[in-house]
């Protein structure tokens, strides 16, 4: 079995790092300083108070390692239709590829029936780059949990979590995601298989398209966001918006507003990854967590006036610091 990461920052290298401690085939796609730090040191996790170097290939020429069993994509939503050329290499005729990516994926509407069956997203996949040339049936969902960080070149700091839940679109246990599964699990990582990916995927979604978004526009964290009753009211009626959405198109969401919003109080004191990259100058994941849905609310015809002025204001701050991708 030959796995590739393509994009491995802090979760791709720490899903190549496991898998590499357990002796499976893997390569990892990188670039600048971290590819170096890892071609020069190999790749170095610290989890655990351990640390432990493992020493895969690295490079940033995906025609040096060739066609793979699967591709893990673990790179921002929006930076991913950039680089579908450049892992055209990766690709044979029965390589699988897992969406390890936060937000809606391109792929949603492959595997369901209906009337929005092979609906394409232009938010997430603009000009169907993602469609045609990774195509859905290669498609696997994956539903990220750990919480990582690259603390330096070639080295991972692992956080917290290390479930990495899959998904066929179409709900089967297919060979190649069972397949997938078990190699998981066998580097120390927790992979269920379930049927309803786009469930678990909405669950995740709920809390980034409303935390996200306003934590970037007022600085605060989670903790902050949900003592303070304005932030968090906006942060209900978001959700409320997208729960509607959701039950449209046939998701059961598992668990209520509340519940969730408990969740992300829990977490504390935590800056969300729209803020961190806002405050490092990087591009913001606006069009995966939130502009998505303001287009899902649009094909259900759900009305959703919060989500579309937070959207607008977090555009504009985006562009203002010069983070938002699309532009």
């Amino acid at each position: 079995m030959k796995i590739c990461i393509y994009g491995a920052g802090a979760i791709g290298g720490f899903i190549g790092a496991e898998l590499g401690g357990a002796g499976i085939d893997v390569s990892l796609i990188a670039r600048g300083a971290h590819l170096e730090a890892m071609q020069n040191n190999g790749l170095t996790l610290i989890k655990d108070g351990e640390t432990h170097v493992t020493h895969p290939i690295a490079t940033n020429d995906p025609t040096k390692v060739g066609t793979q069993d699967y591709v893990f994509i673990t790179l921002k939503a929006h930076s991913v239709p950039g680089v579908v050329e450049h892992m055209q290499p990766l690709l044979g005729p029965h390589t699988a590829v897992v969406t390890a990516v936060n937000g809606v994926p391109w792929w949603y509407f492959h595997g369901v029936d209906g009337q929005y069956k092979n609906k394409q997203l232009e938010s997430v996949d603009p000009g169907n780059k993602q469609w045609d040339g990774i195509g859905p049936e290669r498609a696997i969902g994956c539903v990220v949990y750990p919480a990582t960080e690259v603390i330096e070149p070639g080295i991972i700091q692992h956080i917290e979590g290390n479930r990495f839940t899959l998904g066929e679109p179409d709900g089967s246990r297919s060979e190649r995601i069972q397949t997938l599964s078990r190699a998981l699990i066998y580097a120390g990582l927790k992979s269920p298989v379930r049927p309803r990916i786009r469930d678990e995927l909405w669950i995740k979604l709920w809390g980034n398209l409303s935390f996200n978004p306003i934590s970037a526009l007022t600085g605060a964290t989670l903790e902050g966001i949900c003592d303070d009753p304005g932030t968090i009211a906006i942060v209900r009626r978001m959700m409320m918006e997208a729960a509607e959405i959701a039950e449209a198109l046939g998701v059961k969401l598992s668990v209520g507003v509340d519940k969730r919003i408990a969740g992300a109080k829990a977490v504390g004191a935590h800056k969300t990854s729209m803020l961190q990259d806002l405050e490092r100058g990087r591009p913001m994941e606006i069009d995966a967590l939130v502009s998505v849905v303001q287009e899902l609310g649009q094909l259900t015809g759900v009305p959703t006036p919060t989500i579309d002025a937070v959207l607008a204001l977090v555009k504009q701050r985006a562009r203002l610091a010069g983070c938002y991708w699309s532009d």
